[in-house]
């Protein structure tokens, strides 16, 4: 059994490195919340480093088998996000449900965040008794007839009121909302789920859902970067043909998102981007993370890929542990795994931890964006 030793350790480091630093020692300029975070970050070992970059999928509705207790306490992954087979239950049951998945997870001392995806419509993830949200497309319409603040503002409070009523439950990560302007190659995908055809108004939209959420102390990953085409990427290959003044006109909601400094996240998607970076899926190009969304749009908070078990990997020839090693050293933060595969994709960071495919810096980079997003919606003090 693993030494319960180094997390307690730890658990004392990053609980008093703080009172040990004076505010004069911080480089001038520099966010005290960004710097305790690399901080954090930088105290972690190799194992504890590995889990944070992990979002996991769960195995369990209202119950934990000892095989996924195992896998949360050992790894110790950065997010678990929850599905309808997870929280198909009486109301009343998820916060005692949610709290038991949370401290397992937390042994290294850092919480994990709790993930649902929450857009309304079509995705909703809970049983009876929880609020479902209105298809994000009904917002476009109701502009169309009683005016764009009138939408806007019914799209903040309905994201409010639900925030606050998901956050109750214990959730503090929900991904969404979708950013992605609805178009006739996308929509048989996307269906209800966008905002709609205007660049403006789905920016709009999409910042009033996230001000809503995070007035509630509910983190948003807006989603899917930098689009996605009329192909179903959970199956197979997404591919986006357009040059790349067509993509800048495509990304207009999340150049304004970020802009505002809005999005705790952004979701990477595993489209291909041929002006950007031939046969490569955006979740695992440096051209698409590095250079398009970190260097030219300026983000920088969690860059996150969506499931790396999806059919847009395999297609590419891809097991998904490979794949979430080059997803990481182009600059991505965190990845979806599942159960099933949480074991291996952890132990295969490690391996390329040590055989250097995979350099430290890079994964205290990413698990320090991640902790300071858990530090500023109040995961940790």
């Amino acid at each position: 059994m693993r030494s319960l030793l180094y997390p307690m350790v730890f658990f004392l480091l990053i609980n008093l490195a703080p009172l040990c630093t004076a505010e004069e020692a911080l480089p001038k300029g520099a966010d005290p919340l960004r710097v305790r975070a690399g901080r954090i970050a930088a105290a972690m070992d190799d194992r504890i480093l590995a889990g944070q970059v992990l979002l996991t999928g769960l195995d369990g509705n209202g119950t934990l088998g000892e095989a996924m207790r195992s896998l949360l306490r050992d790894i110790s992954p950065g997010g678990v996000m929850l599905f309808r087979m997870n929280l198909n239950m009486e109301k009343e049951r998820i916060p005692g449900f949610l709290k038991t998945v949370s401290d397992l997870a937390a042994v290294s001392g850092i919480p994990p965040f709790m993930a649902v995806d929450h857009e309304g419509g079509i995705v909703h993830r809970f049983g009876a008794g929880v609020e479902r949200l209105p298809p994000p497309l009904s917002y476009w319409d109701m502009a169309q007839k009683n005016g764009r603040e009138a939408a806007l503002k019914a799209i903040e409070d309905a994201a409010a009121r639900s925030g606050r009523e998901i956050r109750s439950l214990g959730i503090n990560l929900n991904l969404a909302p979708v950013a992605e302007i609805l178009n006739s190659e996308n929509e048989t995908f996307l269906e209800n789920r966008s905002y709609g055809p205007d660049a403006a108004f789905v920016e709009d939209a999409a910042g009033a859902f996230v001000r809503g959420m995070s007035s509630a102390a509910v983190a948003c990953v807006v989603k899917h970067f930098p689009g996605n085409s009329g192909a179903d990427p959970h199956r197979a290959a997404s591919m986006l043909r357009d040059d790349r003044e067509a993509l800048d006109k495509m990304v207009l909601p999340f150049t304004g998102l970020i802009a505002k400094k809005l999005p705790a996240g952004i979701m990477v998607s595993h489209v291909l981007v041929d002006a950007w970076d031939a046969g490569v899926n955006a979740s695992r190009s440096r051209a698409v993370v590095s250079v398009w969304l970190r260097g030219n749009l300026g983000f920088q908070g969690i860059v996150l890929g969506d499931d790396f078990s999806m059919g847009a990997i395999s297609a590419a020839g891809l097991r998904e542990e490979e794949a979430v090693i080059e997803a990481l050293n182009a600059g991505v933060d965190m990845v979806m795994t599942w159960p099933r595969n949480l074991g291996r994709v952890h132990r295969t960071i490690l391996r390329a931890l040590g055989d250097g495919r995979l350099t430290r810096k890079r994964l205290e980079e990413a698990a320090a964006r991640i902790i300071y997003e858990k530090i500023r919606y109040g995961l940790m003090e």
